[in-house]
């Protein structure tokens, strides 16, 4: 049986010298990192995550040094504070096996209060920590703390074999609290928003299975998709987004045909407002599964009628797609993204979306996200031989199997048109 412990108490568990592994986002602890946050007298902290969802001065602290897979706000106000922050270029399919590498002393995670069974759920994260978190229960020099709270959905797996809990007996320290997760309600559309989702929708037929990312786009686009005339979707995501919920409510999700995992919608992650929170709450028609599995290209291609939807910051006449960097400085991470993208190549029935505006203002100037090519330092979120369909408002460029010179043209074509000769005539000496 664990011992358990107070968040102050079990901060004081670890070493001024340490390592410490923590999930993606909605799998951390908030109390327990709240409380670590209030020790200053680290050494050498080396904490290994991805997109803090928690407040704390923990990485704000002398002698903490924070590698993330993922930035979301909160590295990025890290950053710019001088904190000692650094990104680990990965996908995120990879995050187990360097988590693994790593093998840090103290693994950690939220879960909801254990079952009449003694089970923990694991609530909104698999990810990439389930084995690690195990590992380092069952490893007597390392230690397992785990964070419950009623304030987090019971939520499942698939079956035995992906039961997406920890039983008691596999953890050292359990800390109790009354946190609940961070909502993260998605923003308004907006008019281009509604244009680009009007153009993918387009492209997505009854009985697709879905990926979709969160955002104002993928959220429009589900509302589309909830109030249309199309169903029987099945959905397969990274993440699980209020627009899943709401197509689940519209009657608009069978998962009867995608040939992985039927009968659930399958996703390794949720976030979004307390409303999807209290919704998949003991739902078991969606099935939390280790990003290993969801992210898998083999298992994302061999869905039936698969369609993925993802995001960008730029794209060029290559082809070539910039989704985590502005300037070559570090924006958000590479995720997923790719991983769909390159699943859904594996079929030709199957397509991939990327969808962005046209345009971004800056210093009250107008700039395109296409560009005929990008400057030294960019770093290249997907290759340009990944690429199948780019979605702006002004249309939809269909890029697999067209020249250089093609591309080029197709994607004039789609932005802003005060862009367009320039880029169609960069296109001409490509």
């Amino acid at each position: 049986m664990p011992q358990e412990l107070t968040p102050e108490e079990a901060a004081m568990r670890l070493e001024s010298t340490d390592t410490l592994g923590i999930p993606l986002g909605p799998g951390q602890p908030p109390a327990f990192l709240r409380a670590l946050g209030t020790r200053t007298d680290w050494t050498d902290l080396r904490v290994y995550g991805a997109l803090l969802a928690v407040g704390t001065e923990l990485f704000s602290r002398k002698g903490v040094h924070y590698l993330s897979g993922f930035y979301g706000p909160l590295e990025r106000s890290l950053c710019d504070s001088g904190a000692d922050i650094e990104f680990t270029p990965a996908d995120f399919r990879r995050f187990g096996p360097l988590l693994q590498r790593r093998s840090p002393r103290v693994m950690t995670t939220v879960a909801t209060p254990p079952d009449a069974d003694g089970w923990c759920s694991l609530s909104l994260h698999a990810g990439g920590t389930v084995d690690e978190l195990r590992r380092a229960g069952a490893d007597p020099e390392r230690m397992l703390v785990v964070e419950v709270s009623d304030g987090y959905p019971r939520t499942f797996g698939f079956g035995e074999q992906h039961r997406h809990a920890l039983h008691v007996d596999e953890i050292d320290v359990m800390v109790h609290s009354t946190d609940a997760p961070l909502a993260l309600p998605g923003p308004p559309p907006t008019d281009d928003d509604k244009a680009i989702a009007r153009h993918a929708v387009g492209f997505i037929h009854s009985g697709a299975t879905l990926q979709t990312g969160i955002g104002s786009i993928p959220s429009q686009i589900a509302t589309l998709l909830a109030e249309g005339d199309g169903g029987d979707y099945g959905l397969h995501s990274e993440m699980f987004t209020d627009g899943c919920m709401q197509l689940h409510r519209a009657g608009k999700v069978s998962n009867s045909a995608k040939g992985q995992y039927d009968g659930v919608s399958v996703t390794t992650f949720a976030l979004g407002s307390p409303e999807l929170y209290e919704w998949l709450d003991g739902n078991k028609s969606v099935a939390f599964l280790p990003v290993e599995i969801v992210n898998s290209p083999e298992v994302i291609g061999a869905n039936h009628n698969m369609m993925s939807i993802n995001g960008a910051l730029a794209v060029d006449i290559q082809g070539q797609v910039v989704a985590d960097t502005i300037d070559g400085k570090q924006f958000s991470g590479i995720g997923g993204a790719e991983d769909f993208v390159a699943g859904t190549g594996l079929e030709l029935s199957d397509r991939s979306l990327i969808c962005l505006p046209s345009t971004f203002s800056r210093d009250g100037a107008l700039h395109s996200r296409i560009v005929p090519q990008f400057g030294p330092g960019a770093v290249i979120t997907t290759p340009r031989h990944h690429v199948d369909v780019i979605v702006t408002e002004y249309g939809a460029a269909e890029l697999e199997g067209l020249s250089v010179r093609e591309r080029g043209h197709a994607l004039a074509a789609i932005a802003h048109p005060d862009f367009r000769d320039e880029l169609a005539a960069a296109a001409d000496g490509a």
